[in-house]
């Protein structure tokens, strides 16, 4: 996932003696304040605007600055054509943009995603099929915990000591069922109808022959183990037919303990298979795609949540079981009691919603006010022999729902918590009670307590050796870049590196691990397989080389060699990248960040300009590598570059650069990709700052001169040299002219 930002179109080239100044604002008024030349005062914002434009054209008069900054709104209006323009006004110098100029509209260009060359259309559906995937996974592990639910809404009455359906629970468990059910009917409809093909195609033939691959997709949907069946299965509505139907009748025929036998059964038969299912779905999530939530928090997050729908499915088997064993209480009391009947233990109403009392006949208010069986079965667990369940007497009677609900997940977690103290440690379990698993010689409640204990083994282990797999990945390569620093501390200490040095390497170091996470793309596409290799750069670097103005008229078989050649550089803050009059060994291309480029004029005047994104340096190699040399010698670098911040760029190394101009002359040689070397030139646009100022300075001098009336000229208008005298004595000027007047033009 990357922003998306406008690229530069104009850079301010500014002479000073030291320090640069602040960048000129472009000009928007009309042209009446924009060329204030009749008014005798300079524009503040010209120099700015028709730097980029005025490459290399010498203006002599004021006329040649005026008619560049025509051209300049003109293309920027895109409203101009160079042959509607006068031909005076275009000198044979002047790089002009037209049709097939190489130029871009940049109003219109923005920076690419960071991620590679991908088709739009398939992207965007691939992030919807992954983002709903997660949501599906989620809506599982939610099926997971509503299921369990169910066990709770079945409750003994304080008052009438009956079982009972709590109706308004059941209501609210049948909703959410309903809805992860939705959800899962809507992911099987998503699996029959899909068309996504993650493979590319682009002949017809290929199009042709995948066309029924929705089809066999379908098809093999149909008759996987884990498919189609798997998902119709686990949304029958097994527990609210239980619930609403097969309890209720039960209930009403007097039979009780069988009910919790039911629900027991009815649950285990869906539950497993939809445990079995959300773990496949799991698997098949982390072999297509490697990771789920693309970070370790989610992992550890995703490990937790399993846990805790453990916890909550015992604690609810454990609630189960635990009313079942009150209702048997309670049934043997009535069989040992005159006059009471096992419809009696079974409340009139199955359903109550808590609205109307219930109705009590002379025996059921008889059995009500049994003190001795109220006392043995529900006020104690002293009394009879709860085993494991001894916790819950006191529950299955509490009318709050949300204690029903949270106690048992507790002692889940409890539960699973001390069954791995008890192996581990085995005097621990003497100093707890609760959570302490106790049994009678019941076989249900010895075979529960010995699936808790295994599954709280398995699942507590596979817990912590997960958690621990993560949090050394996380810390792995902290640790590491930890390791390294402390290696490059005692190796600089050792050579005794100035302070300053070692604070830079250090800082380099912090913002590439910052950049990378500890991951050496370079290292690890090297490992790989020279096609395989090629096709991984070409996937990351297109969309990146493409920001380049240089390179966007290329085509497809020359950006793939450029972008296998790149190498991706990260410069810090204040580093400096080349000094003026070093060899040039690399062009760089910005992709992040800006670059200050100064280049010394004259007695310490210094000009400034700022490279930003899609912006280069090192066009001298270009013009190296286009030049047969008769001796291989690098050309010197024209000026000065230092990161103004911290820089993402891209180098092409001069070996590289020159196998790719070789090979591919004809691109490099064709007129649009020399306008837009030109145009983004800094070293142009210097130069054309520089002339645009001379000619400004000149006019503004000659116009002084002609504004006082007893200054006669130095010579007659007859002798004035020619048109090629007077460009070789601005040529001379560009390097030997004294420094202007700061109240003549801007700087």
């Amino acid at each position: 996932m990357s922003e998306k930002t406008k690229l530069e179109d104009t850079q301010t080239v500014s002479i000073v003696e030291e320090q640069p100044t602040a960048s000129v604002p472009h000009c928007i008024a009309m042209r009446q304040s924009c060329i204030p030349f009749s008014h005798g005062d300079t524009c503040p914002c010209i120099l700015a605007t028709v730097t980029p434009f005025c490459l290399f054209g010498f203006f002599l008069t004021s006329d040649d600055v005026i008619c560049c900054y025509y051209i300049y709104l003109g293309l920027r209006l895109s409203t101009i054509h160079p042959a509607t323009l006068p031909a005076s006004t275009i000198s044979s110098a002047t790089i002009m943009p037209g049709e097939g100029s190489s130029m871009p509209s940049h109003d219109e260009e923005t920076v690419a995603s960071t991620f590679g060359r991908r088709n739009p259309s398939s992207d965007r559906q691939a992030k919807w099929l992954h983002e709903w995937n997660r949501i599906f996974l989620l809506m599982c592990a939610a099926g997971l915990v509503v299921d369990p639910l169910f066990f709770y809404a079945l409750s003994i009455s304080s008052t009438c000591m009956c079982l009972f359906v709590d109706g308004w629970f059941a209501v609210t468990v049948t909703a959410l069922r309903c809805m992860t059910d939705a959800v899962h009917l809507l992911n099987m409809c998503l699996q029959l109808a899909m068309t996504y093909d993650a493979t590319p195609r682009s002949s017809v033939e290929e199009k042709d022959a995948s066309a029924g691959r929705p089809m066999a997709h379908s098809q093999s949907y149909l008759r996987e183990k884990t498919g189609f069946l798997l998902d119709l299965f686990i949304i029958v509505p097994v527990p609210q037919v239980v619930l609403w139907v097969v309890a209720p009748a039960m209930l009403c025929q007097g039979i009780t303990s069988t009910v919790m036998t039911v629900f027991l059964i009815s649950f285990l038969s869906q539950y497993l298979p939809k445990v079995y299912h959300s773990v496949c779905f799991l698997r098949k999530l982390q072999n297509s795609l490697g990771y789920i939530f693309g970070n370790i928090w989610g992992g550890i997050a995703l490990n937790l949540i399993a846990y805790f729908v453990a916890s909550h499915a015992a604690g609810a088997c454990w609630y189960l079981l635990g009313i079942q064993r009150a209702t048997e209480c309670l049934k043997r009391q009535c069989v040992a009691t005159d006059g009471c009947r096992n419809r009696t233990v079974a409340c009139v109403d199955p359903m109550y919603y808590g609205t109307t009392r219930a109705a009590m006949d002379g025996e059921r208010l008889a059995w009500a006010k049994n003190l001795h069986v109220r006392s043995l079965c529900l006020d104690s667990s002293d009394n009879f022999e709860y085993g494991s369940y001894k916790w819950i007497v006191n529950l299955v009677t509490n009318p709050n729902r949300l204690e029903k609900v949270l106690f048992p997940i507790f002692w889940g977690l409890m539960t699973l918590r001390q069954a791995v103290l008890i192996f581990l440690y085995h005097n621990i379990a003497n100093y707890l009670t609760f959570g302490t698993i106790e049994s009678t010689t019941e076989w249900v409640e010895i075979t529960f307590n010995i699936i808790i204990v295994t599954s709280a083994l398995l699942l507590v282990t596979t817990l912590i050796g997960n958690i621990k797999v993560f949090l050394h990945a996380t810390t792995s390569k902290k640790q590491a870049l930890h390791s390294k620093m402390r290696s490059l501390d005692r190796w600089m200490r050792r050579r005794n590196l100035p302070f300053g040095i070692r604070r830079r390497v250090r800082q380099y170091e912090r913002q590439r691990w910052a950049a990378t996470r500890g991951v050496d793309e370079s290292e690890m596409a090297r490992r790989l397989p020279e096609g395989m290799r090629r096709d991984i750069k070409y996937h990351l670097c297109l969309d990146l080389v493409r920001q380049v103005p240089l390179f966007q008229h290329m085509d497809e078989l020359v950006l793939e060699n450029i972008c296998d050649r790149v190498k991706s550089l990260l410069i810090p803050k204040g580093e400096t990248v080349i000094r003026e009059g070093d060899p040039v060994q690399r062009m760089l291309f910005v992709v992040r960040g800006h670059l200050q480029s100064s280049q010394v004029l004259r007695d310490g005047l210094k000009s400034y300009c700022m490279l930003g994104p899609g912006n280069f340096s090192g066009d001298e190699l270009l013009s190296w590598c286009l030049i047969r040399q008769f001796v291989e010698r690098l050309p010197p670098s024209s000026s000065t570059l230092v990161a103004a911040e911290s820089t993402e760029a891209f180098g092409l190394d001069a070996d590289d650069l020159k196998y790719v101009t070789e090979h591919f002359r004809y691109t490099f040689v064709s007129e649009r990709v020399k306008r837009s070397a030109r145009y983004y030139s800094p070293g142009w646009r210097t130069w054309a700052a520089v002339a645009i100022q001379l000619a400004w300075w000149r006019y503004k001098h000659r116009l002084t001169l002609t504004s006082l009336s007893f200054i006669r000229p130095r010579r007659p208008p007859s002798r004035c040299s020619s048109m090629e005298e007077d460009k070789l004595r601005l040529y001379t000027a560009l390097l030997t002219s004294p420094k202007p007047n700061q109240d003549d033009f801007t700087v």
